[in-house]
């Protein structure tokens, strides 16, 4: 079969709840408090994207430079640390825990593929067992870690595009592999096609129904269930 490898997105696929806002807000809490006087602004900012007069990538930006700012790197590890410990005991499936121990017993490589900053996502990872992320980037420059996106946001095709060009870089050749891909979300998409096998995990209803169009199983891990069993639930046909 060559090499295993199973890609995971992270919020709502291995955590119960997303990671970004809660992380802002974990941080602003934490370390300047004042900042969460700024939460209408953020709210501006989200309408502002339902309109579509700010992009995806602008919104995260302009969410973290009013809750968060630009952070110093030499002191990162001891924060990412905290909030790696308080999402592991708080938001973490068990269902996802357990299909990623089965993955890992059949020989499968696991890789975190999120749109969630590497910033805090590699600390949540190490805690999982998992050394593989790839994930959105920030600029860093004189020190710090800057509110901009350096290259694109892990999103949508953008994520597939990475997890290539992440094969690449590791000297994978996609047709000597064997690839899971596991997600709730329908911006997955891109990444779930590029699969031998793809997982449609604790999925939102668009995601379900593309799933059983193409056939592919549903997990459940809110029951903690990271087994191999396929929901049908009872959706519009």
């Amino acid at each position: 079969m060559g090499d295993r490898i199973a890609f995971y997105d992270m919020d709502r696929t291995i955590t119960v709840h997303p990671t970004y806002a809660r992380f802002l807000l974990w941080m602003a809490l934490r370390h300047d408090p004042k900042r969460l006087l700024l939460i209408p602004l953020s709210a501006l900012a989200g309408a502002a994207y339902l309109l579509r007069i700010v992009s995806r990538d602008q919104l995260k930006q302009i969410n973290q430079r009013l809750l968060v700012g630009s952070l110093r790197l030499a002191k990162l590890a001891g924060p990412m640390a905290a909030h790696a410990d308080f999402v592991f005991a708080k938001n973490i499936r068990p269902g996802a825990l357990e299909r990623i121990a089965a993955d890992r017993a059949e020989g499968y490589r696991i890789v975190i593929a999120t749109a969630s900053y590497r910033l805090y996502v590699q600390a949540i990872a190490a805690r999982l067992g998992i050394d593989d992320v790839i994930a959105t980037d920030l600029v860093a420059a004189e020190g710090r870690v800057q509110p901009h996106i350096a290259g694109h946001n892990c999103y949508g095709p953008h994520k597939a595009e990475l997890i290539a060009a992440w094969m690449a870089e590791h000297g994978l050749d996609r047709t000597a592999c064997h690839i899971r891909c596991y997600s709730d979300h329908i911006s997955d998409l891109p990444m779930l096609e590029m699969a031998d096998e793809a997982f449609v995990t604790n999925a939102h209803l668009p995601m379900r129904l593309v799933a059983r169009t193409k056939g592919w199983p549903e997990l459940d891990w809110a029951a903690g269930n990271g087994h191999l069993t396929v929901a049908l639930p009872d959706l519009p046909g």
